[in-house]
């Protein structure tokens, strides 16, 4: 989907058409929080996602800042998700506004699977969307991204080279931007350059996972199939303090509330976990992490507050703390 957070506030209030509109956090661009999408007229600022809020409202300081509104967002993907599993059963959901589907099976074109898609999504949802076909997932997930918004681009499986060599590195999924700096230290600016280098550098360089992945994703080369299910491996909540605070009722009662949340989720999930963990992160963001694996899977809020504060004993709270989280892993099914 495109801007998709921002394009839904767009959408509901017809006077932001045409402003910058920016979504994250609370909508308060003097508070802490990140942006979580940015319209495309907010972007011409150098607005992205992720960029904190303070320093979207510097950038563009009469752009509209407005709060997530999460349930609204779901419950909007939850209708194009619909769409899309009536053109393939085998679909995966990638995340709110993204994801991958098999149209091996059909027996239309790729481009009128296309145009059909967007059009049913238009007069759903009024929104646009953008869509990339190619033989493999590394190479849809980079072509939907080349034309946006509402872009259309399809690639072959010959049009690796004048395509996809030409572009930067960071446009490969999975390069972040540590490894592209490492890339850039190395000489490497482009696609093309990478798929130069001899695989044992890289493999010297990034480790043989990475290094193979990089290797293989610079010449289009992507095996995996669509995951059409999965089982999450933890439940986690976290939450940033909008001041930092060396204040123990606050931090305590944090945490307790956290710990509520989660075993609320694994309620819900029918799960139960046997790992639980805490992150914490002081206001010079040194970051600390402790777990703590117990004798049997739990699901009790008592049990995970417990374990939770057994593990933030063994931190020395000797500056403010920035942001505190728990986590429950290891899990397993209580119901099917």
């Amino acid at each position: 989907m495109d801007a998709f957070f921002a394009a839904i506030e767009q959408q509901r209030h017809p006077e932001l058409a045409g402003k910058a509109v920016i979504v994250g956090g609370r909508g308060d661009p003097h508070a802490r929080g990140v942006v979580s999408t940015a319209s495309y007229e907010a972007r011409k600022f150098g607005i992205h996602s992720a960029m904190p809020l303070r320093t979207a409202c510097h950038l563009c300081p009469d752009g509209v800042f407005l709060p997530v509104d999460y349930a609204e967002y779901s419950r909007v993907s939850a209708v194009i998700k619909g769409i899309l599993r009536e053109f393939s059963p085998i679909l995966e959901d990638v995340g709110i506004d993204e994801a991958y589907l098999d149209i091996s099976g059909s027996d239309k074109a790729p481009a009128q699977i296309a145009r059909d898609i967007k059009h049913r999504v238009k007069a759903a949802t009024g929104l646009t969307c953008s869509i990339g076909v190619a033989p493999n997932k590394l190479l849809a997930k980079i072509a939907s991204d080349l034309h946006k918004p509402d872009g259309y681009t399809e690639i072959g499986a010959g049009d690796v080279e004048a395509v996809i060599r030409p572009l930067p590195v960071r446009k490969i999924p999975g390069v972040g931007s540590v490894t592209e700096e490492h890339l850039h230290a190395m000489g490497v600016q482009t696609v093309g350059q990478l798929a130069a280098l001899p695989p044992d550098r890289l493999t010297e360089t990034f480790g043989r996972a990475h290094g193979t992945f990089l290797h293989q994703a610079a010449r289009g080369i992507d095996e995996r199939t669509l995951v059409t299910h999965w089982e999450p491996k933890s439940h986690s909540r976290e939450i940033t303090f909008q001041r930092d605070t060396g204040n123990w009722q606050t931090i305590a009662r944090t945490l307790a509330g956290l710990c509520r949340e989660v075993a609320d989720d694994l309620a819900h999930d029918g799960s139960r976990g046997r790992t639980v963990g805490i992150k914490l992160r002081f206001a010079d963001f040194e970051t600390h992490t402790r777990e703590k694996t117990l004798d049997f899977p739990t699901d009790s809020a008592n049990t995970i507050r417990r374990t939770a504060f057994e593990c933030l004993g063994r931190i020395e709270l000797d500056r403010k703390v920035r942001l505190i989280g728990v986590r429950v892993g290891e899990l397993e099914k209580t119901r099917p």
